[in-house]
Order: C-alpha cells, then structure tokens, then sequence
C-alpha cells in the first residue's frame, strides 16, 4: 500500500467520526475511502470493497438522475469537484448493493492540501426523503 498525503489520512480519520456519509475520492476519481454511515445507503462495506476504482464505482452504484437517466461521470459532483476545482451540489439516484435504489442528495468540494496541492474530492450526501 502506498502512503497517502497526511491532508488525506486525517480527512479520512474525521469523516470515520461523522454521522453524514462521506466519500473521499483521488485526484485520478478512485474512491480511496467512504465511512460507515455511507456504508448503509451504498449497502456495501468499504471493507468489502476496499479502494474503487471511479469505472468501477459507476458500474456498481448505477447514479442516475431523479428522472432516470445515467449520470455521466463529468455531471457527477465529485467530478466537478475534483476535475475542476470547484465544489457541486446534486440530487441523484443510485442503486444500493442491497438493490434498494435512494434518491440522494450531495455536495462535493475539492481537497486541496497544504501548498496548493490537489489531493483530490470529499462527497457529502444525504438519503433524500420527501417530508
């Protein structure tokens, strides 16, 4: 396992202590950690899954709009996030491991460390449920 920026070791050490599902996503899209709380809405452990590839994770999760319609990965906030420099806010749909499919809601920021360093994206997302 190759060593990770200290920025990211500790990003991944605060999300494990939130109650809100976090993804933690590399410069290159692979998906290096998400938290437990995201755990229950993706129906699979990261221990299962360990680092995901970003095809992979689009293969897996099936992100749709909320009509349906595939998201391609550059409408995907964590893209924006992490292609572009900027943070994004979406509501989507994806299709849980445990073939539950929940419409979600999240936003994306990009993770820039010390130096001007980009280390990649955080995704922040909820389960969305109409009141």
């Amino acid at each position: 396992m190759s060593q990770q920026e200290i920025e990211l070791i500790l990003m991944r050490q605060l999300s494990s202590y939130l109650a809100m599902p976090i993804f933690i996503v590399a410069p290159n899209g692979d998906v290096l950690f998400y938290n437990e709380p995201a755990e229950a809405i993706l129906g699979l452990r990261f221990d299962e899954t360990g680092k995901v590839n970003t095809d992979r994770f689009y293969t897996l999760f099936k992100p749709t709009k909320e009509d349906g319609t595939p998201f391609r990965q550059e409408e995907f906030p964590l893209y924006t996030a992490r292609c572009l420099g900027k943070p994004a806010h979406s509501r989507f749909r994806i299709l849980g491991m445990d073939g539950v499919q929940r419409t979600a809601e999240g936003v994306a920021f990009p993770l820039v460390g010390q130096s001007g360093r980009h280390l990649g994206a955080v995704g922040i997302f909820w389960e969305y449920r109409d009141q």
